[in-house]
């Protein structure tokens, strides 16, 4: 794993994760923030959106309520909790074909400064279909469109290994890529600190647990202190920053 560059990053980045349910449609929201607050257009993209069967909000609402992006689109949506692939085939519905994303996201590009595309699951998971038939995942799209990764993890007890798989997955793509942490806890543990302290060279910020239940106007003024420059924060303490947030 190399250490990620300060300098902002533009144009579209891949938002993904080393599991599901670490925090990633918040990170995304905290990240929107940051930019927009510097002055940025910024869109966001989920190509695949499953579980919609419940009605409930989706990410894109959730990151819409937090952060207000200037845009915000969903590819393809389908009513399983399942990955995205997987989903279509069980709903019978067509699954997203990965030159489709890609012209989306590019298409978004053209009208922003900053293009957040946040995945489902984890790096690997099969998201769509090839014009050959052949399965693709969060880690093709990125290569298919040149930009860098945020991978946003836990926090706690086997981060570490989830983390170093993931990153070791985009460095063989040749996808520059940084840690985001989903939920650091209001009173860390040895294993936090620990965690924390090896993956300082890596990290492009780290939210606060609960952070998605702030009130929208505190979150939106408050992300820049949870993200490095690199995803248009300030933060370079991170000591300091866990003791502020307790």
């Amino acid at each position: 794993m190399r250490a990620v560059s300060g300098t902002p990053w533009r144009g579209p980045v891949l938002v993904t994760g080393t599991d599901t349910g670490v925090g990633k449609t918040v990170a995304t929201a905290a990240v929107t923030a940051a930019a927009q607050a510097a002055g940025l257009r910024v869109a966001v993209v989920k190509p695949g959106q499953t579980g919609t069967a419940t009605g409930d909000p989706v990410d894109i609402d959730e990151v819409t309520r937090l952060a207000a992006p200037l845009t915000g689109r969903t590819l393809a949506s389908f009513p399983d909790p399942l990955a995205p692939l997987p989903a279509a085939r069980v709903a019978e519905l067509p699954p997203l074909e990965l030159y489709t994303a890609v012209d989306a996201v590019r298409e978004e590009v053209d009208k922003h400064d900053l293009v957040l595309v946040e995945g489902a699951g984890g790096l690997l998971v099969p998201m769509g279909l090839r014009p050959s038939g052949e399965p693709w995942t969060m880690a093709d799209l990125a290569v298919s469109l040149g930009c860098p990764a945020v991978v946003v993890a836990r926090a706690g007890l086997g981060t570490l290994n989830h983390t170093a798989l993931t990153l070791e997955a985009l460095e063989r793509r040749a996808v520059p890529a940084g840690v985001l942490l989903g939920a650091w806890p209001a009173e860390p543990e040895l294993v936090h600190w620990a965690n924390l302290t090896d993956l300082v060279p890596y990290l492009l910020g780290a939210l606060p647990a609960g952070a998605g239940a702030i009130d929208p106007g505190v979150f939106r003024r408050s992300a820049p202190g949870w993200l490095t420059p690199a995803l248009y924060g300030v933060l370079d303490d991170w000591r300091a920053w866990a003791e502020e947030i307790r």
